[in-house]
């Protein structure tokens, strides 16, 4: 498979008005992509619209206000996109959202609302704008996952389990669309310094002390810039990885998974007894991971940098 041209291609993105999301956006726009930008975030997605337009001023950008965790807004939105956008060159699906609580500890609606989120619109959106993809040769697909669709600790049931189902969902893809020549790539970040920590929701059932001292010493652990995240996934997209993975902090776990498939919690829990004294049992968001859909955006142009923070095949 040739390497991905940005120039002169339709993007889609999701949860592009902040971290993540609004860092693509501005690599992208760099790259010459002609860009679709979604998320709630009326004020977040206008103020990223704002300064891209500014830096690209003939670059067609457009945008669709939609709350993913309504499947019918959803619906219609990827109809209006397809509608208007027949081709699509790359289709990222990166909007996500965090619920800390153990699977005791949050109602059923709060966890369905995770999943709603992060994995059935992943899917929606892919199965409705498939068609788009495969009407332009040389098309790609990234799902963004999270270090958490490679391990699932305590205390992140919900977002683990929506992380792995976007997991898996992606590494299928890849092997049933090799054949129309669409690229797929699984992307799972590290401690990417975004707001989905300090914007999580908490689950009914946890003491707000208890998820505010966890908060507190994840949010320690994050420290890759978006602007650097982004630049490692477009290149991994560039080269048609099948995988990326963003900094040591998504790299080491994967390797305990791996290595100790059944018995890496307590090698974890060891771990961050450490950082958090409510680690075996914590409530913490994840460490990093995409751009919360229903959260207000800080704005600012992110840059390139040439710092790497680790990719993975």
């Amino acid at each position: 498979m040739r390497s991905f041209d940005f120039d002169g291609g339709t993007a889609v993105v999701t949860g592009a008005a902040s971290g993540i999301g609004e860092a693509l956006a501005h690599g992208l726009a760099r790259r010459g992509s002609h860009l679709v930008l979604l998320d709630r975030d009326a004020d977040g997605l206008d103020g990223v619209v704002a300064a891209i337009r500014e830096a690209h001023p003939a670059l067609p950008v457009t945008t669709y206000l939609v709350d993913l965790a309504d499947a019918a807004a959803t619906a219609r939105t990827a109809e209006e996109v397809r509608h208007r956008h027949p081709r699509i060159r790359l289709l990222v699906n990166n909007a996500g959202v965090a619920l800390g609580g153990r699977f005791d500890q949050v109602t059923f609606d709060e966890f369905s609302w995770v999943v709603d989120i992060n994995f059935r619109a992943v899917a929606q959106l892919t199965h409705a704008l498939l068609p788009a993809l495969k009407a332009e040769p040389g098309a790609h697909l990234v799902n963004v996952s999270s270090l958490f669709g490679l391990i699932a600790p305590a205390g992140q049931t919900a977002y683990a389990a929506s992380k792995f189902a976007v997991r898996g969902f992606t590494e299928a893809l890849r092997h049933e669309l090799v054949d129309n020549g669409i690229g797929v790539t699984s992307v799972h970040p590290g401690g990417i310094n975004t707001r989905i920590a300090a914007n999580a929701r908490v689950g009914s059932g946890v003491a707000r002390a208890e998820y505010e001292q966890g908060r507190r010493q994840f949010e320690k652990l994050l420290t890759i810039p978006p602007a650097r995240a982004a630049e490692v996934i477009l290149r991994g997209v560039a080269r048609r990885r099948g995988r990326v993975l963003i900094g040591w902090s998504a790299k080491l776990p994967d390797l305990l998974a791996r290595v100790a498939p059944a018995s890496y919690g307590r090698v974890l829990a060891l771990g961050l007894r450490g950082t958090t004294p409510t680690a075996a049992t914590s409530t913490a968001p994840p460490p990093g991971g995409p751009s919360p859909v229903d959260v207000p955006a800080q704005r600012g142009t992110p840059q390139p940098t040439a710092e790497r923070a680790g990719e993975s095949a």
